[in-house]
């Protein structure tokens, strides 16, 4: 278990610095760019985003779940991953003018020719740090992640100050790619191929086909509401969305993406040695619902402070929106690990049928926004995550023998947690107006919430305790972290 705490200790790092230099930019960014202008970018990113789960083509997650990781097989999905990256960085630079001309912004088509460059450029990183994964040695993509995310917050604050409006965000993300990829470099092990190969690609490309409709599915999930809100009402409506979805995406860089990180290679290494996975899962949603229910909770109740203070009161119309997304979050948390589970398991195919499942029913949902504009929209991610989090727990139940009592009983003390938590910033809310006392209510919110969960952790013993004292502690330098 010391490499897996190390492990958290350096994603967790990795995530929270990370959160802290694009909160930064974010920042920035809402003050000096109007909604339109962030809109633009948002849109173009959508489309970005749901190319790189065809560019991975699940390489990263071949290279994990192997039982024995050869040259041949690394040589084999580097050959995959260059093929598929290069190939969808041409479709997006060729298809940039088509989707400007759809949502009638040239914009669009300019963030994507920038864009497509980070495709050419992420390959010659990627298989690196799948190995570095692989053996739970998470030093290198700590670095790598915090001189690229240290670059580009440099560069986006250079371009918005010298004009460059949307494109600022783009060239900012190249320039984040670029550092990423020399990194790797350095950390390169010896024994590592260094070419390509043909040789075993269809082995990749049976898992990648399963892989990589899991990824894409689940990010046309993540993006579809940008992608229909932009289309049905107008790019100020999707920035809305995207800052009242920004509360929710602190606990999802802070907390969820650092766990999801280790728990494929941890899950992986638990099926090799031929553990049963259903008490890992548990005790790893324990500890992810014990941080995510308070956390989630607590951003609700003070959401209007929190975005007139992060944001400005411009982003008022955001607040109701950030209501429903947060009682969503809480909802999907604690499924939120099930895709990392059944590939573990060697049920890869369960796990892409499953996605289909939940993102036509996000999709269905969705309709809401016809009759009922933006909160329509989230009125419908919320009940798509309640049927969602239904069919997930069927598959689950079949696949790693996840019992609906072992769940009920981790909800059920997490949220006595987040019940405790939340009490004292109820009271704050109900005797001081966060709109017009935002500036000091945000910070005497964050403190209250904090001493009253640490509170109700110790008076409920949550195995989170002493979870948190080994993070807490320095992790150990091994031969690995170099």
């Amino acid at each position: 278990m010391s490499s897996v705490r190390r492990s958290l200790w350096y994603s967790f790092a990795d995530n929270h610095v990370g959160m802290l230099l694009q909160l930064a930019s974010s920042l920035v960014i809402a003050r000096l760019l109007t909604p339109g202008e962030i809109g633009i970018f948002a849109v173009a990113a959508v489309f970005a985003a749901l190319a790189s789960t065809f560019r991975d083509f699940g390489v990263v997650e071949y290279l994990i779940q192997a039982k024995e990781l050869t040259p041949g097989r690394i040589r084999a999905a580097f050959g995959v991953n260059l093929m598929v990256s290069w190939f969808i960085a041409a479709v997006m630079f060729l298809a940039s003018d088509a989707v400007a001309a759809f949502y009638s912004q040239p914009g669009v088509g300019s963030v994507m020719r920038v864009q497509a460059l980070n495709f050419v450029l992420i390959p010659f990183g990627a298989i690196t740090m799948a190995y570095h994964r692989r053996n739970m040695n998470y030093r290198p993509l700590f670095i790598a992640g915090l001189l690229s995310n240290l670059t580009g917050l440099g560069v986006v604050l250079v371009a918005v100050l010298a004009g460059h409006s949307y494109m600022s965000m783009a060239w900012s993300s190249l320039a984040g790619v670029a550092v990423f990829v020399l990194v790797s470099f350095f950390y390169r092990p010896a024994e590592l191929p260094r070419w390509p190969s043909l040789a075993g690609i269809g082995e990749v490309f049976h898992f990648g086909k399963y892989a990589v409709g899991i990824y894409f599915l689940g990010q046309l999930g993540k993006s579809a509401p940008e992608a229909v809100i932009g289309r049905v009402l107008d790019m100020s409506s999707v920035a809305y969305f995207g800052r009242a979805d920004g509360l929710v995406e602190i606990f999802r860089r802070a907390i969820l993406n650092a766990v999801g990180k280790v728990c494929l290679p941890f899950f992986s290494e638990a099926t090799r040695s031929g553990k049963p996975l259903h008490g890992a899962y548990i005790r790893a949603v324990e500890l992810l619902i014990g941080i995510g229910w308070p956390f989630l909770l607590c951003v609700g109740i003070a959401a209007e402070g929190i975005i007139r203070f992060l944001y400005g009161p411009q982003w008022a119309v955001s607040v109701p929106l950030a209501h429903i997304l947060c009682a969503a979050g809480i909802i999907r948390l604690p499924y939120a690990l099930a895709t990392e589970a059944m590939i573990a398991a060697g049920r890869i195919e369960r796990s892409h049928q499953l996605v289909w499942l939940n993102q036509t029913v996000l999709i269905a949902c969705l309709g809401l926004i016809i009759p009922f504009g933006l909160t329509g929209a989230c009125w419908g991610l919320l009940l798509a995550a309640v049927l969602g989090s239904l069919m997930t727990h069927m598959h689950l139940r079949s696949v790693i023998k996840l019992e609906m009592a072992a769940i009920l009983r981790v909800c059920l003390s997490a949220g006595g947690v987040a019940l405790v938590t939340s009490l004292p910033l109820v009271g704050l809310a109900a005797f001081i107006d966060q709109s017009a006392s935002f500036m000091w209510f945000v910070p005497l919110a964050g403190l209250t919430s904090l001493l009253a969960w640490a509170m109700a952790l110790k008076v409920s013993k949550h195995p989170i305790l002493s979870e948190i004292r080994r993070l807490k502690a320095k992790p150990p330098i091994t031969s690995q972290d170099g």
